[in-house]
């Protein structure tokens, strides 16, 4: 099971922003729903392993969150509030979102949980600069973009009134596949740490 602790950056000196999170954290399913824990930070309790990706990297596109990612277990009968929650999820949560607000120039996310949450942290964090250091131009297109839908990139530049190379161009500065096959990757590792288990070395 998987908790996430999402602490906003900056609270003292900005405006209250855990209304805006849970907005954009509202589609991604739950276990126990996302809501405010203690002040300037939310958390909610999620069961798969490509929805928590969905989840940090919702946050570091958003911008301005510090995300841990609490990989263990979740004790039940499971509560109606994350704030009641016990297990070793929530611990490992605590102990991830307090190491992602010490994370530097890196992206403000850290995994903590058994083996394997190490290496699921290294790619998420990898992938979060990415989605961290696009333009609004490049949202723009990407988001239009449909994958693995041929002609995509004729329509996005149709839409947008530009051209299917300026489109190209925008997709591939941004790393758009690679995001796109990473992704899985990502979800794997989480999942294998989540089983208490290794990826297979060859």
């Amino acid at each position: 099971m998987f908790v996430l602790t999402i602490d906003q950056e900056g609270s003292r000196s900005t405006a209250d922003r855990i209304p805006e999170l849970l907005a954009l954290l509202a589609p991604v399913p739950t276990v126990i729903a996302w809501e405010r824990s203690v002040g300037d930070e939310a958390q909610g309790v999620v069961a798969d392993a490509y929805d928590v990706v969905d989840a940090v990297l919702s946050c570091l596109r958003s911008g301005g969150w510090y995300v841990g990612v609490g990989i263990g277990v979740v004790e039940r009968p499971f509560p109606a509030s994350p704030r009641e929650g016990r297990g070793s999820a929530f611990v490992a949560a605590r102990s991830a979102v307090e190491r992602a607000k010490k994370t530097g120039d890196r992206a403000p996310l850290a995994v903590e949980g058994p083996d394997g949450s190490a290496e699921a942290e290294g790619v998420l964090a990898l992938l979060g600069r990415h989605v961290m250091g696009r333009s609004e131009a490049e949202w723009r297109i990407l988001d239009l973009l449909q994958p693995a839908t041929r002609g995509t990139q004729t329509a996005v530049a149709r839409t947008l009134g530009i051209s299917p190379q300026a489109v190209s161009k925008a997709a591939a500065r941004a790393a758009w596949q690679e995001e796109l096959a990473v992704r899985p990757a990502v979800a794997r590792l989480l999942a294998w740490a989540d089983a208490g288990a290794e990826p297979q070395r060859s």
